[in-house]
């Protein structure tokens, strides 16, 4: 399964979405994570609010591929695409395994191909720097085989990145 996650405008959606099982609109038109952890415990990989998210942890944890399509913001993911993420916490458990020879939470869907990341916008070198290693460190919590990251000046760029 391929998912899709992005920040830019509709148009450009409907342009991407070809070749993917799902595509996230991060619009920031959705609520921010609650921290109420009930994805994990209460009813596991379902958020508790009842929106256009309230599967995204199913369907992000179902993903051999995620790609995101994001904005630069100091080095990280836009304030959207930051929100659709911490509403899928529930791809994983509130048990704790180690992977690599570190602590990590246990994946509730098991392993996964590839985490790519298209940001686009003014970056400086030391916001790519900063950006790699956390789309690294989220591949590795997640579960990704493998990560990438491409840098781009106009999201209009994407379409030959995807």
């Amino acid at each position: 399964m391929k998912v899709l996650i992005h920040d830019l405008d509709r148009e450009r959606s409907e342009a991407l979405g070809s070749g993917y099982d799902r595509v996230i609109e991060a619009d920031g038109r959705y609520a921010p994570c609650q921290g109420c952890f009930g994805c994990w415990t209460k009813h596991p990989a379902e958020c508790g609010m009842k929106d256009t998210l309230h599967q995204v942890c199913r369907e992000t944890g179902r993903a051999d591929e995620l790609v995101i399509v994001t904005k630069n913001l100091y080095g990280g993911y836009s304030a959207a695409v930051k929100n659709v993420l911490d509403r899928a916490i529930g791809t994983s458990t509130p048990f704790s395994t180690y992977r690599g020879g570190q602590m990590h939470h246990t994946l509730r869907y098991g392993k996964h191909d590839l985490f790519k990341v298209i940001v686009y916008g003014d970056i400086t070198e030391a916001e790519k720097e900063t950006f790699r290693y956390l789309a690294e460190r989220n591949a590795i919590n997640d579960g990704y085989q493998r990560s990438e990251v491409v840098f781009i000046a106009d999201p209009a760029e994407a379409e030959g990145q995807i």
